[in-house]
């Protein structure tokens, strides 16, 4: 069990963090999105859905950046 977290396994725990990641960070990136959409006009389903679609591919490069700059320093070898 210890060899699953070693330097050798990081990309792994890179993109299991990133997955865990995804949804709630891209509600909350959607709901920023649509909450200024509505300030700005009338917003319908159309547009919401490209908000999501777009909120999605935000999220998605958000995430997979933050997991593997903290997995990197995770698993950087100490002292």
């Amino acid at each position: 069990m210890d060899v699953l977290f070693t330097k050798t396994f990081a990309p792994l725990w890179a993109l299991v963090l990133a997955l865990a990641l995804f949804l709630p960070v891209r509600q909350l990136i959607w709901v920023i999105y649509v909450r200024r959409a509505m300030r700005s006009g009338d917003v319908d389903e159309e547009e919401r859905l490209r908000l999501r679609r777009r909120a999605g591919v935000t999220s998605a490069l958000l995430c997979f950046v933050f997991a593997y700059f903290y997995t990197s320093h995770l698993f950087q070898s100490g002292p």
